[in-house]
């Protein structure tokens, strides 16, 4: 029996370091930044906060202070005299409200628990399991999906986004309307969105004096429906134009009635979309008025933002279908004349070895603009091979400049705020430093000079081991763009054992971030090989594309390409003990692959909540991948048939699993929605089957990611004594 070892280790301290996750410019020497801080005796994750006054002379320093933790959300409006919190107390019965703080005067309070479920929303920027890093106790960022908070420019209106009241559990609602209706079946968001069902527009409008507080009754709170011709579209990310005038993103049902799941999946059937409010300040609900779609059909678009001057609306957009992420493409809109333009437009393949190789993110800071002599800019993080960077692009022009191109400290950069003039506040990290705040003045020139805010304080031990990492990123031959991001330290001779890690997606990246996983698999005595193969973002798109309808055969022949490569320069070496492979997701997947089709390589796997049969999408909130991925077509009346099976039974690791000999360790999350839990259980059972050496853990609450704070650490401290074990 698989017990633990209770060996010591340097995991939970790593992983208890703050993470900075926004930032906001509350005057202009105030600035106030967001951290994350998981909290291992209690299973939790805290928000922490920290204000620096900055002078041109010196920073002053707040302590850290723990944030309301019934604080949701919140958002400063554009002259800086208010700020608007989404709050929803921690009872067992939640009670929910709209504030308005002008300065220290809560000019408006009104509770909405009766009006509307949970806000939607922001989550954390820095952590997403299907794109960055190993998915160990990674946080969520998709949530800003459905984000809407915004300000009007006159400041006395609030557009935000919550979930819809459910009449199957509305009482109220439940006694007026058909009991037929109370059980209509309604698809969900899918993976990461707690049951989210009906994201809604809300308008909260008041007669503004900034003196005063404003009475209830002359406060207005408007429940916003789509037009009966449009509603099959979820309105979110919202944005106010002006009193009326609303810019936002829609996503699209299916001809099917599916709704595809939108975590990490950049493909789907959205658009931003021109909307008008209705002008009657009401407490009824009203119906936007659809003005036109601002998007094209065969786009996938999402994060419009508007300029500070109003002149100029932005936003994202990928191909629809294919693959689930891709090389994105920045748009851009006259706001007076409409009239369209692109400003990046997709890099198919970079015209350097290491040249811009297009934007890849998945939405725009929530401050993104920046003001110069020379014109507007965007700044916003995007991935440069094996690396995430700042750009700083011309709205006019479209040239893109690296704000922070790889240095020997091979940090990578995360924006979290803009001033909207010349200043940004980013985070950086590396695999030896874990995550600094940094305060960078733009100049005309578009020079950067910085200033550090913030550094994490670290025991002397940590300080002492984590100074003994080094990283470094190797090509795989004949392989291009695939390398390797290797993690290890200082004195590792050839003799110490290699984790081969692939990582999710496929369309992700390993970054040379700090990751509290992989820094204490190399202090525990293992290489760690992240592998970025054909397929990983921030290489272009032609290889994402070459990807599409080899996997299985493309990526696993890359990931055995870098382990033989790794072995050949003697970082590395063959036999018993010395290779093993570690992945979740699509990262399971190519995990499984490996141990089936090269058996006599690695010696015990960890594979978290894997794709292991392609043909099993039976609770999958993302069909299309296993159809999109495989080269296969797939529309609402897409249905499994024999022949698709085959294929993807083929090329899927279940084929392989006859010739597995290493010993295999599961981790499985009980809810995962994105892969459906029957691939791990079916693959315990098959191994077990067949006498291998297999063990499972479940984890009853834990969905796709495998974050809960417990969790995270059961899943290191389970794979490092599985490793240990396997090697005696």
């Amino acid at each position: 029996m698989f017990k633990a070892s209770q060996k010591s280790h340097l995991y939970t301290e790593l992983a208890e370091l703050p993470l900075p996750t926004s930032a906001s410019f509350d005057s202009s020497d105030v600035i106030n930044v967001s951290f994350s801080r998981k909290i291992h005796d209690r299973d939790a994750k805290r928000t922490i906060s920290k204000t620096f006054f900055v002078t041109p002379s010196q920073i002053v320093t707040s302590d850290f202070r723990q944030e309301a933790s019934d604080v949701q959300a919140s958002a400063v409006s554009p002259s800086g005299a208010r700020k608007a919190i989404l709050r929803q107390t921690t009872d067992e019965k939640p009670k929910r409200f709209v504030e308005i703080w002008a300065g220290d005067l809560l000019e408006v309070s009104k509770e909405v628990t009766s009006t509307h479920g949970a806000f939607c929303v922001e989550g954390e920027l820095l952590h997403f399991d299907y794109r960055r890093g190993l998915g160990i106790g990674s946080d969520d960022y998709d949530l800003e999906a459905l984000h809407s908070l915004s300000f009007s420019p006159s400041e006395d209106t609030l557009l935000y986004s919550a979930e819809a009241n459910d009449s199957a559990t509305n009482e109220a609602a439940g006694k007026d309307i058909d009991q037929y209706e109370r059980f209509r079946y309604t698809p969900t968001l899918g993976e990461g969105f707690s049951g989210k069902k009906r994201p809604t527009l809300y308008v909260l409008r008041w007669p503004s004096s900034g003196s005063t507080r404003v009475a209830k009754e002359s406060i207005t709170l408007t429940p916003l429906t789509i037009s009966s011709k449009q509603n099959t579209v979820l309105i979110a990310q919202a944005v106010l134009a002006d009193q009326n005038r609303v810019f936002a993103t829609g996503y699209e049902y299916m001809q099917s009635g599916r709704l595809l799941g939108i975590k990490g999946c950049y493909n789907r059937p959205a658009a931003v979309w021109e909307l008008h409010l209705p002008g009657a300040a009401t407490d009824e609900t009203q119906e936007l008025t659809v003005i036109s779609r601002l998007s094209p059909e065969n786009r996938s678009a999402r994060s419009p933002h508007l300029s500070p001057d109003g002149l100029s609306l932005i936003w994202l957009s990928h191909p629809l279908g294919g693959a689930h992420s891709a090389c994105t493409t920045l748009h851009r809109m006259d706001i007076r004349s409409g009239e369209q333009n692109t400003v990046v437009d997709t890099v198919m393949q970079p015209q350097e070895s290491n040249g811009f190789p297009g934007l890849y993110e998945p939405n725009l800071p929530s401050k993104t603009f920046i003001s110069l002599g020379k014109g507007t800019y965007i700044a916003t993080s995007s991935y440069w091979r094996s690396r995430t960077t700042v750009l700083l692009i011309s709205v006019d022009g479209g040239e893109v400049k690296d704000l922070t191109p790889l240095d020997s400290g091979m940090f990578s950069w995360t924006i979290l705020s803009t001033d909207s003039k010349n200043r940004i506040v980013c985070a950086r990290s590396s695999p030896a430093v874990p995550h600094e705040v940094l305060l960078g003045h733009i100049g005309d020139d578009l020079s950067v000079s910085w200033q550090v805010l913030f550094t994490p304080r670290l025991s002397p031990e940590i300080q002492k081991q984590l100074a003994t990492l080094e990283a470094s990123i190797i090509p795989v031959p004949d392989h291009s763009p695939a390398e390797v991001l290797l993690v290890r330290t200082k004195s590792s001779p050839a003799s110490t054992p290699c984790i081969c890690m692939p990582h999710g997606g496929p369309h992700a990246t390993h970054v040379t971030t700090f990751s509290a996983a992989s820094a204490a698999f190399a202090l525990a005595g293992y290489n760690c090989s992240l592998v970025n193969y054909t397929g990983s973002l921030g290489f272009g798109e032609k290889y994402i594309k070459k990807l599409i309808g080899q996997c299985g055969t493309l990526d696993v022949q890359e990931c055995i390409s870098s382990v033989d490569h790794l072995i050949d320069q003697g970082i590395s070496e063959r036999g018993h003990g010395k290779q093993f492979v570690f992945g979740g997701s699509h990262g399971g997947f190519l995990s499984a692959h490996l141990i089936g089709q090269y058996p006599d390589t690695f010696t015990a796997a960890c594979i978290r909540n894997p794709v292991i049969s392609g043909g099993e999408i039976s609770t999958t909130d993302i069909p299309d991948w296993y159809f999109f991925e495989f080269g296969l077509p797939y529309d609402s009346k897409t249905i499994m048939t024999p022949e698709i099976y085959s294929t993807l039974f083929a090329a899927s690791p279940i084929s392989h699993v006859d010739k597995v000999k290493a010993k295999v360790l599961l981790h499985l999350g009980l809810v995962d929605q994105r892969v459906a839990p029957t691939n791990a259980i079916g693959y315990y059972n098959a191994l077990k089957g067949r006498g291998k050496a297999v063990e499972m853990l479940a984890f009853p609450k834990d969905s796709h990611p495998l974050d809960g704070v417990e969790t995270s650490r059961i899943c290191w401290e389970s794979a490092r004594d599985w490793f240990d074990l396997a090697k005696e």
